[in-house]
């Protein structure tokens, strides 16, 4: 398994009004503005405030792999553990969450 690099990093929020004000103080306008995820871009770097992202201490780094499903399989084979399986977010898209044996979350991103 090989990654073509981070793709996103997402930050839990509690109130993503409030956040919102914060990361647009940073990273100008956001490109996506809805009630379950704003998002921005940084350079190549997408920044992503998510309300719902439970269990997640802090930012998570979503790595871009070819296939999310396999990379997982593999993941859980190496001694990682299931998160969130991997999920269709729209428009082909595909996420997922493991943890490393620390606890470490590590994100997935790819197509379908």
């Amino acid at each position: 398994m090989a990654t073509n690099g981070s793709h996103s990093v997402i930050y839990p929020v509690k109130d993503i009004a409030a956040a919102k004000a914060v990361y647009t103080a940073l990273f100008g306008e956001p490109h996506t503005d809805t009630p379950y995820y704003v998002g921005y871009r940084a350079g190549e770097q997408e920044i992503g405030l998510n309300p719902n992202a439970a269990g997640l201490v802090d930012g998570t780094v979503y790595w871009d792999v070819a296939d999310v499903d396999a990379t997982v399989k593999e993941l859980v084979a190496a001694g990682a553990t299931v998160k969130q399986d991997p999920t269709d977010v729209g428009g082909g898209t595909r996420l997922a969450l493991v943890a490393d044996a620390g606890g470490t979350t590590i994100g997935l991103i790819g197509r379908s």
